[in-house]
């Protein structure tokens, strides 16, 4: 095994058991060194190979500070596939496809993808990251919009089909944060640990011609994650400006 694999174990461990707390920065490029015998490159792979999963961030002028790596920072405003999300999370995922399905829109469906008749694609996957299977993902698309589409796309990024093989482009969203009891058959996917409870996001996703292609019902273990937005104030003068 490589010299800087070895040392990025080495200290991913130290952070992970609180040798390294979050918050704090890790010892200097040059303290690393000495320590572990070996040159200031051989550091600097293992500290990018930290960095690329999230555990370190390099400040200008104060060194590595150690993340928060326990939750993961789920934005709340963009529209992002989870392949694209995934170089944000710390550690390994994997992605399971239980359910691929293509069927005549369903009576309960027809409402949610705005159809009145035509084929829908039905699928299930469950994200699994650093070996806990945590999130839910429940997604129906539009099958006269969105054509073509295989399992592999869905291990892949649907996004990523839509986007680049289809040719469409994806606009804007509209989202429902809810919290919800877990059924009986979630706490057998999901490891829920204690957890009785699963943060619901439900999403509404068009196109930039304002059609409606996908309706995802997105269920997530509420110990793993923070979902954030970014806001700006405006005074009540400066919206009547506005009008």
């Amino acid at each position: 095994m490589a010299k800087y694999i070895q040392i990025y174990r080495d200290i991913l461990n130290k952070i992970k058991v609180g040798d390294y707390e979050i918050g704090t920065c890790l010892p200097t490029e040059k303290e690393l060194s000495e320590m572990y015998a070996c040159s200031r490159d051989t550091i600097r792979k293992a500290l990018n190979i930290l960095l690329q999963n999230g555990y370190i961030q390099k400040i200008k002028g104060k060194g590595s500070l150690v993340l928060d790596f326990t939750t993961i920072e789920f934005p709340v405003s963009g529209i992002s596939s989870y392949k694209e999300l995934e170089k944000t999370i710390p550690g390994d995922t994997k992605t399971y496809v239980n359910i691929f399905l293509q069927s005549e829109v369903t009576n309960e469906i027809k409402k949610e993808l705005a159809m009145d008749k035509g084929k829908m694609y039905h699928l299930e996957r469950v994200r699994e990251i650093n070996g806990e299977k945590v999130i839910l993902d429940i997604d129906y698309l539009n099958g006269e919009i969105i054509k073509g589409l295989s399992l592999e796309n869905a291990e892949n990024s649907i996004y990523e089909y839509i986007e680049e093989d289809l040719g469409l482009t994806i606009s804007f969203a509209k989202k429902e944060i809810t919290v919800v009891k877990a059924t009986k058959r979630e706490k057998e996917i999901l490891d829920m640990k204690d957890f009785d409870l699963l943060v619901c996001v439900k999403s509404y996703t068009y196109l930039d011609d304002g059609k409606r292609f996908e309706y995802t019902i997105s269920k997530h273990r509420p110990d793993k994650f923070r979902f954030v937005d970014f806001a700006r104030r405006n005074k009540e003068k400066d919206l009547l400006q506005d009008e």
